[in-house]
């Protein structure tokens, strides 16, 4: 391919990558803090029609005043908003870069002499077997008995993705690993959207349709994927900038350097998630002021 062609169509798609990531990452993480804030319903008739929680906010010169239903409204409103293709124009936006600049230019971008993959045949593969299979294990932990307790399951994803960032660092050259990992996390994140959160909408919305009381399930398991999103988030965003820093991917630890920011960047989401439900702090240490005080809002 034309470098020049080359350089613009990389252009083009990171940006489209970008724009696509701005929109998903600000929809997600606006719900998230929305059903963090939830309260009561202080009006008895909305509680007598299935409101659960509500919040006021004011905004842009407004007022706002959003209402979540336990399971679903008696009847359904005529236009029904969806946030999805935020997350599969993202993914797929970041997936044609990927195979632009990493697989189409595996010589130059994946492999790295001192790695332990030469071919490039060989590591795209390698590559391609690694984002799918990151879904597919994934997945399978959270429909396992695991899945139940949340914590447990926690601590088993932290350990396996600090297993495949070491992985990916021995077999691929540092930035392409780093990209390779961000490319795996993504694809647990768009995954979620569209095998579980998405499906299990659809299944509420058709059941509230036949006038019939939906099943809660689907809801909690599209919850727990949402929440998961929101922790791998900031992680997936540092290595959309990790290009930039040859001092992380070309450092000897450069696998240690990738589970540390890692897991700063769950943390991070776990501390304002933390503070959204009105905890003084997630973390027990930072239990005192102005920690332990509570922001106005």
């Amino acid at each position: 391919m034309d470098g020049v062609l080359s350089d613009w169509l990389s252009l083009i798609l990171r940006w489209a990558h970008i724009i696509a990531a701005i929109s998903w990452i600000g929809s997600s993480f606006y719900f998230i803090w929305l059903d963090n804030h939830l309260e009561k319903p202080r009006d008895a008739a909305d509680a007598a029609k299935g409101v659960g929680g509500e919040v006021w906010s004011l905004h842009g010169g407004g007022f706002y005043h959003a209402q979540k239903y336990v399971l679903a409204p008696r009847v359904l409103p005529e236009t029904l908003h969806w946030f999805k293709w935020e997350a599969y124009s993202t993914w797929l936006s970041g997936m044609f870069l990927l195979v632009l600049l990493y697989w189409y230019g595996a010589g130059v971008y994946l492999i790295d002499p001192a790695s332990a993959v030469s071919s490039a045949p060989a590591a795209i593969a390698m590559a391609a077997g690694f984002i799918i299979g990151g879904w597919v294990i994934y997945d399978l932990l959270c429909k396992s008995p695991l899945g139940r307790d949340d914590r447990l399951l926690g601590v088993v994803l932290l350990l396996l993705v600090g297993l495949l960032a070491w992985g990916l660092c021995q077999l691929f050259s540092g930035r392409g690993a780093y990209m390779h990992f961000g490319a795996i996390l993504g694809t647990i994140m768009v995954g979620n959207v569209f095998f579980v959160i998405i499906p299990g909408q659809k299944l509420m919305l058709a059941a509230a349709t036949r006038g019939e009381v939906p099943d809660p399930a689907p809801g909690l398991r599209g919850k727990q994927r949402s929440v998961h999103n929101t922790y791998f988030t900031l992680p997936v965003l540092f290595v959309m900038v990790s290009n930039h820093y040859a001092m992380t991917y070309n450092h000897s630890l450069n696998w240690a350097i990738l589970i540390a920011i890692t897991l700063a960047g769950a943390l991070i989401r776990i501390y304002f998630v933390a503070r959204h439900k009105g905890r003084a702090s997630p973390f027990p240490c930072l239990s005192q002021w102005p920690f332990s005080r509570r922001w106005p809002r």
